[in-house]
């Protein structure tokens, strides 16, 4: 069971080492960096010679460049911003030492970090991502930058968590909150869906009632409530910008 272990950068220094450096185990770590203004791609090179550079066409198509430059018949797709633990490798060295030849993919979970908290509730905790699989079955789909494996096949779960340095400070939240709610916006407008009033009425205290409250953010404290009401504010900012290139789509027609 040979594992190509594939990571997409851009602008990573602060983190690719410590995601890097946990992927020790892998046959070949594979780094497609999107033009990095940083130190990323230097770095990347301490651990690996498999480092190209592909201008970014959107995170699922970067995925998939990824996969199809990887030489292993089983992909591990991780992110820059994640880190495999030393229980999750040793699980995962057990699965290649004892395969299970009928599962083509396998769900690992993700504990995240929020402005220097681990949220155990809000809907982050579990938070399961097929992120193991053949490379001959699978492949990212989705809509960005929410990508996902599609993948048909049989499917398991592994037992231990990565760890996911989501959002360090606010700064990056806002940061990352600005780019992706403008990806997102452009998507939903690519599949022809047209703004309604109804989505800045509802869907973003919808949003905060189902995650500080269904899902239990309250118990997650300070950082569960900013969690929730900046997860709001991101639909809310995602429909915004829906209006406006609807606005700007009608205008040019006109």
């Amino acid at each position: 069971m040979r594992i190509s272990a594939t990571v997409i950068t851009k602008n990573e220094e602060r983190n690719i080492e410590r995601c890097l450096s946990a992927l020790d185990f892998a046959d070949e770590i594979v780094v497609v960096d999107a033009e990095s203004s940083d130190r990323t791609v230097e770095l990347a090179k301490r651990f690996t010679q498999r480092v190209y550079i592909n201008p970014w066409p959107g995170h699922i198509q970067q995925k998939n460049h990824a996969i199809e430059l990887a030489q292993s018949e089983w992909i591990l797709s991780v992110d820059a911003d994640e880190v495999i633990t030393p229980e999750l490798k040793q699980e995962i060295i057990a699965l290649r030492q004892k395969q299970n030849e009928t599962i083509e993919g396998y769900y690992i979970s993700r504990r995240s970090n929020f402005i220097g908290k681990w949220i155990e509730h809000c809907g982050w905790s579990p938070d399961y991502h097929l992120r193991l699989f053949l490379k001959s079955r699978g492949r990212f789909g989705g809509m960005n930058p929410h990508d996902i494996v599609l993948l048909n096949g049989p499917k398991a779960y592994f037992k231990q968590p990565m760890l996911h340095y989501t959002y360090p400070s606010l700064d990056v939240y806002l940061s990352r909150l600005n780019s992706y709610t403008t990806i997102a916006a452009k998507e939903m407008k690519n599949r022809n869906k047209r703004f309604r009033l109804r989505y800045i009425i509802l869907s973003p205290p919808a949003t905060f009632f189902k995650m500080y409250v269904i899902k239990a953010g309250f118990l997650d404290g300070w950082e569960g409530f900013i969690l929730c009401v900046l997860s709001s504010f991101y639909v809310l900012i995602k429909y915004l910008k829906l209006w406006e290139l609807n606005l700007k789509g009608t205008a040019s027609e006109n």
